[in-house]
């Protein structure tokens, strides 16, 4: 059983906390347990904004998570100058996001800065916000995106790259 410090930590995150940063949360979880190394990680999604803190992920997201039987039971938070220095990596879903955690990074804090999509394996680099779409398409997009973006994370941090 690993000790809490000894854990690896990734903070996802998304502008809002209810769409992008739960599903990738949700996958990136799934991902370790069924590579079962879930022991060796704690894993968390959080918001650059504060408008939905408290609140449960959107419905479509949720109905994704579902759909592809990845549990899920958190509420939105907004990142903290303290995750700076807690987490191993944080992940920003777009441009804007880095630029955001880049911005709010306090001096010598710990956490690699990355851009999720840029460990797609097929270049997908950047995982567009699906919240103000008529469907859930944009929320499978992510779902499918996210998978692939673990994967290819924990592929690259086994091989030492990361």
């Amino acid at each position: 059983m690993s000790d809490a410090n000894d854990k690896k930590k990734a903070l996802l995150i998304c502008l809002g906390n209810i769409c992008r940063s739960p599903i990738a949360e949700g996958v990136f979880q799934k991902t370790v347990n069924d590579m079962g190394i879930g022991d060796q990680w704690e894993i968390d999604s959080a918001a650059i904004g504060s408008w939905h803190v408290g609140n449960p992920p959107d419905w479509r997201a949720l109905d994704t998570m579902k759909k592809h039987s990845v549990p899920y039971n958190n509420s939105a938070r907004q990142i903290t100058s303290e995750d700076f220095s807690y987490y191993d990596f944080i992940f920003g879903m777009d441009e804007s996001n880095m630029k955001d955690l880049n911005k709010r990074a306090p001096k010598g804090s710990k956490a690699k800065l990355l851009l999720l999509g840029d460990f797609d394996p097929q270049g997908d680099r950047i995982i567009r916000d699906p919240y103000y779409d008529s469907d859930s398409k944009g929320f499978e997009k992510c779902y499918q995106q996210a998978v692939r973006c673990s994967k290819g994370f924990l592929d690259q941090l086994a091989a030492g790259k990361v």
